[in-house]
């Protein structure tokens, strides 16, 4: 069995460039960055930023366009894919991609959080709608 998924949670370095294609797909790609931090040996924090190439297409992609900007927190998910092509000068270019098949907007807005999962959208009630549970209500 083989498995080829990708999961990151990060922030946009920038707002989404969305496209359609010849035959009117919708295409979105958009780059997300995500922090890794530690202590070094010397005691001291360190942090390195990486860099990730999401594509998505059609609702999905819509629904990033219209809704995610610069600095929007998210959550991805889908596959990896590496692509090659020649550049002006003969050389062969590599880039590898998530192919996003999943989405799920982090920012709050006001006091709900709305999520985004293969094209619906789902609202989570707040925490403060939320009723307390007693341990006693419990079945079993």
């Amino acid at each position: 069995m083989d498995l080829n998924k990708a999961t990151i949670i990060g922030r946009l370095t920038a707002d989404p460039e969305s496209r359609t294609t010849p035959n009117g797909q919708t295409v979105v790609t958009l780059t997300v960055a995500t922090n890794f931090s530690w202590t070094d040996a010397n005691g001291q924090k360190q942090e390195k930023a990486e860099f990730h190439n999401v594509v998505a297409w059609r609702k999905l992609a819509e629904i990033i366009a219209q809704y995610l900007k610069k600095g929007s927190r998210v959550y991805m998910e889908g596959r990896l894919q590496t692509r090659s092509w020649e550049d002006q000068n003969g050389n062969k270019k590599y880039r590898t991609e998530i192919i996003a098949d999943n989405m799920i907007m982090l920012d709050s807005k006001s006091s709900d959080s709305t999520s985004q999962k293969d094209g619906e959208l789902d609202t989570k009630p707040s925490e403060t709608d939320e009723e307390e549970i007693n341990i006693e209500d419990i079945p079993f």
